[in-house]
């Protein structure tokens, strides 16, 4: 796909590709199909002249948009792998991943070299950090220079030949997501499995040529105007993003929960087809998105080594009265099965090739104890997530999307250390704008007394704690909060 994404820009080079959003929400291209194309091209010649060749590894720093799509568009040409460094990973983690895998170059844009470099102070109190950049190879600039920068990645290179494309098979994207310092671990995608993830995207999706869709991974971009579609960057407030998507009235839009339930505190109206995923989707949250004026919602379960596995739509999730969380039917091409402890296990032609420095292996161990049920994935909770109370093994995920009444934006079920290796089961819930905590404490006795065995022994209405680039409910987080209120008294 990427292949053909490289085709559809040239061919239209005036269609706008890449779509901003000014302060009032109001839409402006920031490149067009013409853009990209030239700026993967030259970022492909510079790569080269650089020293990149097939089978190297550049590390790339740089925020989702126009500049990183090129750059990756350019190591797919040149048969090199991406290494994504993810800023939220931090320093001394990063250092260890890399050792695995040895940057030829380093790319980063001017915020990520200030994140490793000046403001570092400051972008530590948002959870970010990058270790000097330098020590993981050397470091070429993509996008404007600001003082204290490295030399511009085309620095000295222009008028340099594009060398032809490299075919085949091979190593295309690593992405570090795991392990400690002493082994970190870091999923290896190839060229074909990253083409069958974003075929199953593009099938599932189906865009639509000349209609706007709203989102800012690669999974986004590529397949959508690689079908001729521009994509627009979602604003970063929620405010802005709320006025962007009544201007834009996109086809469709991809958001993480915690930025669509920003985008619905502040009354903002959706349209066409909704996606979201990365955490926990509930039938409440897509039910709310389907009432703001989504014609429907859709909950994908993607990992990163095997993106997108099964996705849901509300009128499924809604209807659904079992047991668990129901992710979805399988996609075309995707196996399941469950090991020991009823452990999802998935294969496919999108699944991972290896983990790095590791064999290659088909299967996914997932971390997440499921059933199968004709087809679909029902979520029963992480195993790790597990509590013990009482000598019985509590599954939280198998319990949780019950809490989620008319009135709840979260619900975790955590455990508390209670002596003698056993824990307390505690309920956090979140409730949504406006709730009156009386009315969902009333509504929540149906759920909490058909819990039976696993019913919690304490309830607590709070903010879940979230962490992350993705925003996912932080469940230590929220133990520490659970066992802080307890002590206080809170609870019942």
């Amino acid at each position: 796909m990427l292949d053909a994404l490289a085709h559809t820009l040239r061919r239209h080079p005036d269609r706008p590709a890449v779509l901003g959003a000014t302060r009032t929400g109001s839409v402006r291209t920031t490149a067009t199909s013409g853009d990209l194309a030239d700026l993967a091209d030259r970022c492909t010649a510079a790569l080269h002249a650089r020293g990149v060749r097939p089978g190297g590894t550049v590390g790339v720093a740089l925020r989702p948009g126009p500049r990183a799509l090129a750059v990756m568009l350019a190591v797919h040409r040149l048969g090199a792998r991406a290494a994504v460094l993810d800023p939220g990973a931090g320093p001394d983690v990063l250092r260890a991943r890399l050792a695995l895998a040895p940057p030829d170059v380093v790319l980063a844009d001017a915020a990520a070299q200030a994140v490793a470099g000046w403001a570092r102070p400051l972008a530590g109190r948002a959870r970010l950090a990058l270790p000097h950049l330098a020590e993981l190879g050397p470091v070429a600039t993509v996008g404007p220079r600001l003082p204290g920068c490295a030399p511009a990645l085309e620095a000295g290179v222009r008028g340099t030949p594009l060398p032809r494309p490299v075919d085949g098979d091979g190593d295309a994207v690593i992405v570090f997501t795991s392990g400690t310092t002493s082994r970190p671990r870091a999923v290896v995608h190839t060229r074909s499995s990253l083409a069958a993830g974003m075929a199953t995207v593009a099938e599932l999706v189906r865009p639509g040529a000349g209609r706007p869709v709203l989102g800012g991974t690669f999974f986004v971009l590529v397949p959508s105007l690689a079908s001729g579609a521009p994509v627009a960057l979602p604003a970063r407030s929620p405010g802005a993003l709320s006025r962007q998507l009544s201007c834009l009235s996109p086809q469709s839009t991809y958001l993480t929960p915690p930025r669509l339930r920003s985008v619905l505190a502040r009354g903002g109206r959706f349209g066409g087809r909704v996606w979201t995923g990365s955490a926990p989707v509930g039938a409440e949250l897509l039910t709310r998105v389907k009432r703001a004026g989504a014609d429907e919602a859709w909950g994908v379960y993607a990992l990163t080594e095997l993106f997108p596995a099964a996705a849901v739509e509300q009128a499924d999730t809604a209807a659904f009265t079992g047991d668990g969380d129901l992710a979805g039917a399988l996609l075309p091409g995707v196996r399941a099965a469950t090991g020991a402890l009823g452990e999802l296990l998935l294969t496919g032609p999108a699944a991972r090739d290896r983990y790095l420095g590791e064999a290659p292996d088909p299967w996914i161990a997932t971390g997440d104890r499921a059933r199968l049920d004709g087809g679909r994935i029902v979520l029963e909770g992480r195993l790790k997530d597990m509590v013990l109370r009482r000598a019985e093994n509590v599954y939280p995920g198998l319990y949780e999307p019950s809490l989620h009444v008319a009135g709840v934006e979260l619900a975790l079920l955590v455990g508390i250390p209670a002596g003698d290796g056993d824990e307390r089961l505690v309920a956090v819930v979140q409730p949504g704008p406006g709730a009156d905590p009386a009315a969902l404490r009333a509504a929540l006795a149906g759920p909490l007394a058909r819990m039976g065995t696993a019913r919690p022994d304490a309830v607590l209405f709070d903010d879940v704690p979230l962490a992350g680039r993705s925003l996912k409910p932080d469940r230590a987080a929220t133990a520490r909060l659970a066992a802080r209120r307890l002590a206080e008294g809170a609870g019942r």
